[in-house]
């Protein structure tokens, strides 16, 4: 019941917004040509979706986000597992990790681009630099959280490092790595968007680009309004399998 009173509550702000939007367009408190209208937005949105027009963009993105997301993960969680099971290596790595992770990801993209061209592979490499550096942290992090005590009483008890990696730091770090993943989610469709924004030749991105090129405000609201839907369906999925997969951990409040 307390669920569905606060969806009724988002719901009941997301239509007000909307009809005061509409409201101020055609009533000329905003300018319809920089601000569109809803009415029009939506309308496009539904035409985009019954003409099957989006379709391919939508592919394209989805499947340089999921290459980025999954690659990216991966590469973060094994590397932040390693160093924060090798301290002396993790030290000596240090600054290179905290040059790289502050290097403005934006910068990259033209790179990139020279490097493997307009294609998938580029977006790609954008949205790995992205989802690394969310997961590498958290997967660190959770891992130096792991309690002194219980490590050393399943040494008493002999665990060998196979089982204290099995049975100790993933576990204490799991929640730390699906927090990352919900995180991670939103830095892999950036990366994949803003790569098409930059130069490309499909994908929501290059969608929003082209509606911009000529004024279209409308294309440009219809494309965030489908880019916002995307991710918010994408952090969906990745909550259910969160709630799968650590049933064990103790909810919070609001969940």
């Amino acid at each position: 019941m307390r669920g569905l009173r606060l969806r009724l509550w988002q719901a009941g702000l997301l239509l007000f917004f909307l009809a005061w939007w509409e409201w101020a367009s055609r009533t000329g408190r905003l300018d319809p040509f920089f601000f569109s209208k809803p009415s029009e937005i939506a309308g496009r949105v539904w035409r985009w979706f019954s003409t099957g027009e989006i379709y391919p963009h939508l592919y394209i993105t989805t499947l340089e986000m999921l290459l980025a997301f999954f690659l990216g993960t991966l590469l973060g969680v094994v590397l932040g597992l390693w160093l924060a099971l090798a301290p002396s290596v993790a030290a000596v790595l240090d600054p290179y990790i905290k040059a790289l992770n502050a290097i403005p990801r934006v910068v990259l993209a033209p790179i990139f681009t020279l490097w493997f061209g307009l294609g998938v592979l580029s977006k790609v490499a954008l949205g790995v630099t992205l989802v690394f550096f969310v997961a590498f942290f958290n997967t660190y992090q959770g891992v130096k959280e792991v309690s002194p005590v219980v490590l050393q009483n399943a040494r008493l008890l002999g665990a060998r490092p196979g089982h204290l990696l099995r049975h100790v730091y993933l576990p204490s770090a799991a929640s730390w790595i699906f927090s990352s993943l919900r995180t991670s989610i939103g830095f892999a469709v950036i990366g994949a968007v803003v790569g098409e924004y930059l130069g490309s030749a499909a994908g929501l991105g290059y969608l929003i680009a082209q509606a911009e090129g000529v004024f279209d405000t409308t294309g440009v609201f219809a494309g965030m309004v489908v880019l916002m839907a995307f991710v918010l369906l994408l952090d969906a999925v990745v909550g259910q399998v969160e709630g799968r997969l650590v049933r064990w951990r103790p909810r919070m409040e609001g969940e």
